[in-house]
C-alpha cells in the first residue's frame, strides 16, 4: 500500500498493479494473493477519501501475455482519462487531497497490521477475495479498526496547515458538523488538538 499511496501522493492519476496469475507463484510467499487483498483494501481506503476506487486497478498477467498485457494497458489509459486529474474530479481541492493523502500515508503502518491479522484469508479464488471485501464482515471490522483512525488523521493534517473551525473541517472534508465535533472530542481526549478561544477554531495541540 505504501507503493500505491505514494503513486498518488506523487500525482497519478491512477496505479495498475501486475502479479503473476493466481495459484501459479514462482514462491511460496503466495504474494499474488496478498496482493490482490492488498489492492481491495486501498479500494476501501480511497473510497472513504471520497477517491474514485476504480482509479486503482490489479491484474494478473503472465511474462508470455504481452498482447493481453498491451491491451489491458490501452484499457487502463483510457478510463483513468476519462476520470479525470485526481481529486479535481471527485471536487475534492488540492489541499484538501494532499492532507487525505498524507493522512491515510501516515497510518498505513498501523493498517497493513489489520491486514494481516484480520483481513487476510487462506488461498482463495479472485471473485471470492473481492466478494469478502465487499462482506458486511469486513466493513464492520473497517468502521472498528480503520474509519475513524483514517477520519482523525484526516482531520490532523489539515490542522498541521492552520486551525480551523468545525464548519471549515466538515465542509473540506466532505463530513457533517457533527462527525466533525465526534472525532474532535476524541482528538481533544488524547491531548492531540485544542480550542483557541481566541481564534475560535481548534488547532493542533
Amino acid at each position: 500500500m505504501t507503493h500505491i499511496f505514494k503513486a498518488f501522493s506523487k500525482g497519478a492519476d491512477g496505479v495498475f498493479v501486475i502479479g503473476c496469475h493466481l495459484g501459479e507463484c514462482n514462491y511460496i510467499t503466495h504474494g499474488n494473493f496478498h496482493a490482490l487483498s492488498t489492492v481491495q483494501l486501498a479500494k476501501k481506503l480511497l473510497e472513504r477519501m471520497g477517491l474514485n476506487p476504480e482509479r486503482l486497478r490489479i491484474e494478473f498477467i503472465s511474462g508470455g501475455e504481452g498482447i493481453r498485457f498491451a491491451e489491458t494497458m490501452n484499457d487502463i489509459e483510457k478510463k483513468v482519462k476519462s476520470y479525470g486529474p485526481l481529486g479535481e474530479a471527485e471536487g475534492i481541492e488540492e489541499g484538501t487531497l494532499k492532507a487525505k493523502l498524507d493522512a491515510v500515508t501516515k497510518l498505513l503502518p498501523s493498517i497493513r497490521l489489520i491486514e494481516r491479522e484480520r483481513l487476510r484469508l487462506p488461498q482463495q479464488t479472485r471473485a471470492e477475495i473481492e466478494a469478502y471485501f465487499e462482506s458486511d464482515e469486513v466493513e464492520k471490522i473497517f468502521d472498528e479498526l480503520i474509519a475513524d483512525k483514517l477520519a482523525i488523521s484526516e482531520i490532523l493534517s489539515l490542522l498541521r496547515e492552520r486551525p480551523l473551525s468545525t464548519g471549515e473541517l466538515a465542509q473540506r472534508l466532505g463530513f457533517s458538523p457533527s462527525e466533525v465535533s465526534r472525532h474532535i472530542n476524541t482528538s481533544s481526549k488524547h491531548g492531540l488538538v485544542r480550542y483557541d478561544v481566541n481564534q475560535k477554531c481548534y488547532t493542533l495541540a
